[in-house]
């Protein structure tokens, strides 16, 4: 064996050489105003090893967050701006606010009571009454030059909170100009990877949105926090005002307006499209019968043993038995019949949002324009409270299990579409292009490259969709909806505390059995 070694040459830090030319011109393109003291400060960071800031920017200081956003490092505005106003709300209560203000007016209100009683002492017919009446004054007089005391004690305090304001002040104005070189030189490093993206200089329109801010809030909550009396314009939007601006004095709100006008117009829909509505309807009805009739018609034996096999063959034997003691929960408490009702419920909601939303999916895959397009609906129908969902569908569709569908579906099958079109797109154009260099059709590169590629995107998309639909179950009892959500609704409405957690705990294994066979069934196929 040889005993030579291979040498590797170790340089230090200090023996790399920097073209400190190059480098100043690159700061002074940066910072193009007042560059000298940017090179300098810059510097100094580069070369120092310590975690305290080594430099000290004085008009950083001075200037606080109007220099922040003269430099367009808009985080350090905001961050100073608010700890600024705290530190002058504080200094303004200190100098002429009158901080015992709330004291001295629940003060007056007792004294007030106090007269009352003793008046009512004075009218009153029988002796006891002249002294219930007087001990009561008695004692709220007392409260009352308590309540006094603490109006004087903190008005006293007054001295005390301007100077913490003070030193909060300092200390503010001092971290901004410790930090101010470090913060801006890290706004160079990003400038120097992406120059387009990040900001440079000092730019007039900068300045003026910085000023802006600060003349538009600081004014505004340190006059709101340190001046005694409400100003109601500040307390309070003056939408009655608006309104009239606009409406008349005898127009009413806005709001009235508005909303007379789109009840009109769903009633006048609803009437329109009577027809259709009730078509719908019946489709959903079909779909929910048909689950109905398999889960709660046939034997509760056999739907069982069906589901706990299909756990079995698709997660394993772990998930086969905890779905054999959350069936044998649900059925021993009782919840049998009205939890297969929620799976039929869920059941259908989720075949007509796969039904649905796959293709759409496809389609918003394959089609950035029509994505595009259809982006702020599902945007929409995701982040619209799910109680909102209830108003149009009792509107356009009655109360019910098949109106409580649609609402689910509106509610689930975002997911579904995004996740199917995340995957469409994440198929390598170097597959595609192969598939069609050896004669596939549009259909057959579809159905076998692009949706085969696509599953893993699609089932979680599946998975995601079957979540939120189970979790609408709640809501739309609601609107007449069935199921375990009932119980829970009834449990709320009478307080009903034991019988509102059982059926939660019922919610919760349905939940969990359907999300274990599908994640298990899943995980086989990408197995395979």
């Amino acid at each position: 064996m040889s005993n030579s070694s291979s040498q590797v040459d170790v340089v230090a830090a200090s023996d790399i050489e920097i073209d400190t030319v190059a480098l100043d011109q690159s700061i002074s393109a940066f910072a193009q105003k007042n560059s000298a003291y940017y090179i300098r400060a810059f510097q100094k960071i580069h070369t120092s090893t310590s975690m305290v800031p080594n430099t000290f920017h004085v008009w950083a200081a001075a200037l606080g967050p109007l220099w922040a956003a003269s430099r367009a490092i808009w985080g350090m505005f905001w961050t100073f701006l608010i700890l600024e106003i705290i530190a002058w709300v504080q200094i303004g209560r200190g100098l002429w606010g009158d901080l015992g203000s709330d004291f001295a007016q629940r003060a007056a209100k007792q004294l007030e009571r106090v007269e009352e009683l003793r008046q009512r002492a004075i009218d009153a017919a029988t002796q006891a009454d002249v002294d219930r009446f007087t001990t009561l004054a008695d004692n709220i007089a007392r409260a009352a030059e308590a309540t006094q005391a603490r109006a004087i004690a903190a008005q006293d305090d007054a001295g005390a909170i301007l100077l913490a304001g003070l030193v909060v002040l300092v200390a503010v104005k001092a971290i901004q100009g410790f930090y101010a070189n470090v913060v801006y030189e890290r706004q160079y490093s990003r400038w120097r990877v992406s120059p387009d993206a990040v900001d440079s200089g000092m730019r007039l329109p900068n300045v003026s949105m910085g000023l802006g801010l600060i003349c538009a809030i600081a004014p505004l909550i340190v006059y709101k926090f340190t001046v005694d009396g409400s100003v109601p314009v500040l307390d309070e939007f003056p939408e009655k005002a608006v309104s009239a601006a606009i409406l008349g004095q005898e127009g009413g709100t806005l709001f009235a307006t508005i909303a007379n006008w789109m009840e009109a117009r769903i009633d006048a829909a609803a009437l329109a499209g009577g027809d259709m509505f009730d078509g719908v309807v019946r489709i959903v009805r079909s779909v929910l019968d048909a689950l109905s009739i398999a889960l709660i018609g046939s034997p509760w034996p056999v739907v069982m043993l069906i589901i706990v096999v299909t756990a079995w063959r698709s997660a394993g034997p772990r998930v086969a038995i905890f779905t054999v003691a959350a069936l044998a929960y649900i059925a021993v408490l009782g919840y049998w019949a009205i939890a297969m009702e929620t799976v039929a419920l869920v059941g259908a909601a989720v075949f007509l949002c796969v039904l649905i939303g796959i293709p759409f999916g496809i389609w918003f895959g394959k089609s950035k324009r029509a994505f595009r397009f259809a982006e702020p609906v599902l945007d929409l129908m995701q982040t619209l409270p799910a109680f909102v969902y209830l108003i149009p569908i009792i509107a356009f569709f009655g109360t019910g299990n098949p109106p409580g569908i649609l609402a689910t579906i509106i509610f689930g099958m975002p997911p579904v579409i995004r996740l199917t079109a995340l995957g469409m797109r994440g198929v390598p154009d170097s597959i595609k292009e192969a598939a069609v260099a050896f004669g596939a059709s549009r259909w057959q590169l579809l159905k076998d490259v692009e949706i085969p590629l696509a599953l893993p995107s699609i089932m979680t998309g599946v998975n995601q969709t079957i979540l939120m639909c189970l979790s609408m179950v709640v809501i739309i009892s609601l609107i007449g909806g069935g199921g375990l959500g009932r119980e829970i609704l009834e449990a709320l409405q009478f307080a009903a505390k034991g019988p509102g957690l059982l059926g939660g705990f019922a919610i919760l294994f349905v939940a969990m059995v359907i999300d274990r066979i599908v994640q298990g069934a899943f995980k086989q196929k990408e197995e395979r």
